[in-house]
């Protein structure tokens, strides 16, 4: 596995998500960081920093759709895993069509968020 796709970042609004996510993937071997808004994540993740990131749609500020365009027009290169209570359809297939490596709608399984973040590091290691 490739040592920087043991950083994933977490930013949901909803810090018992965040919590759980990351007890989740530090199981698995992963380095977690969460964050409760966007600008929080900015604040101290480069643009440039490796890893996956576990994004909620609906935040505080800066929206997981801002944040998403935000690092696209930055070039990077990180892979993106939409999360959302939203029942909106069409929030899956924008996420899809914008690039995101993937979409989950909450609640969603542990086994459906570790598939996702293996998918990412499988295209990571392709790279």
């Amino acid at each position: 596995m490739a040592a920087d796709m043991k950083n994933i970042f977490i930013v949901d609004d909803d810090e018992s998500v965040c919590r759980a996510l990351k007890c989740l993937l530090m199981t698995f071997g992963y380095a977690v960081e969460t964050f409760l808004s966007g600008k929080a994540f900015f604040d101290a993740v480069a643009d440039t920093t490796p890893g996956c990131l576990v994004l909620d749609i609906h935040l505080p500020g800066l929206d997981g759709w801002e944040i998403q365009n935000r690092l696209a027009l930055a070039g990077s290169k990180r892979h993106i895993i939409f999360i959302t209570a939203e029942r909106n359809n069409g929030a899956r297939e924008r996420a899809l069509k914008t690039g995101a490596l993937g979409f989950l709608q909450k609640p969603f399984t542990d086994q459906a968020l570790m598939d996702l973040v293996q998918v990412a590091v499988e295209a990571k290691e392709k790279e």
